[in-house]
Formats: structure tokens, sequence, C-alpha cells
């Protein structure tokens, strides 16, 4: 059953306000994506904080401005963490290789390419960084204890 124009009024202002209140939004290309495997993203998805949602093309567009012709079914991701949707996508998309692409997005309010994207999605959580940081400000401690170690097994 078709939609309303009520309805469809109502899924641009859903989309707008999403876009204008996150952080990032990641534009979604998926085919031959299977209900179950939908699901199993939705909740992963779901765990990070992102909210996901399949709209037509013509009313993202209304909802989006400055948006590019996207191919295929398109869907959207986002959230308040920046880079939280464009990770969740890209790890869902690796276990499904070639049901599921990033076709671009919105970072800090600027309109993005897929490859731009894609290199956010690269980027290491916030605590990965931090992991990252102790390991690097431990590593020089570490190298002082065992010479100190050696040191007093020779002696």
């Amino acid at each position: 059953m078709p939609k309303t124009r009520k309805q469809k009024e109502e899924t641009v202002a859903k989309l707008k306000e999403a876009t204008k209140g996150a952080a990032s939004v990641v534009f979604v290309g998926f085919d031959r994506l299977k209900v179950s495997d939908e699901r199993q993203l939705r909740k992963s998805l779901r765990e990070a904080g992102v909210s996901y949602a399949v709209s037509k093309k013509t009313l993202m567009k209304l909802a989006v401005k400055d948006m590019t012709e996207l191919p295929g079914q398109v869907a959207l991701a986002w959230g308040a963490d920046a880079i939280a949707p464009a990770k969740g996508i890209a790890q869902f998309a690796k276990k499904h290789e070639g049901m599921m692409s990033i076709l671009g997005g919105i970072f800090e309010g600027k309109l993005m390419d897929a490859v731009a994207m894609q290199a956010i999605a690269a980027i290491p959580t916030r605590i990965e960084l931090l992991s990252m940081l102790a390991n690097v400000l431990n590593a020089p401690i570490r190298g002082l204890a065992i010479a100190l170690s050696e040191v007093a097994k020779a002696k």
C-alpha cells in the first residue's frame, strides 16, 4: 500500500531531524541483503548508538540538501558519535561482501564522497586510541625495567 502524503512528510521531517542532530550520516547502498542480515545489522548498530533507516531516495533528497544522485537502494545510518556510523557499516560490509557499501555521507556538516567516508571508518575508536597511547607511554618504562633486571642478573 503506498504511503500517504502525510506519512511522506513525517518521513522527511524524521530524516531532516536525524541529519541535523547527528555528528555524521552515512549513505549506505545495499543489494540482495537478507532480512535476517538486516536485523543483525540494526542490532549491532543500535548497540553502538547508531540509528538506521531505509527510505525512498526522493524523500532523502528532500531531507538532505545538496545530496548527489546515488545508485541502487539507499539507507541512512546516523549517530551522535562521529565515527561510529561509518565504522559500523564498514565492519558489516566486510562480513557481507558485495551486499553493502558506503556511498558517501555527511561529516561535520560537509557532504563527503565514498572514499572519504571509508577513510573515516578506518579511524580507530577513542578507546583504541587511548590504549595505543598507554602502550606508547609504557614502552620506555618497560625497557628500563628489563635493562635493570639484566644488570641485576649480571651482578
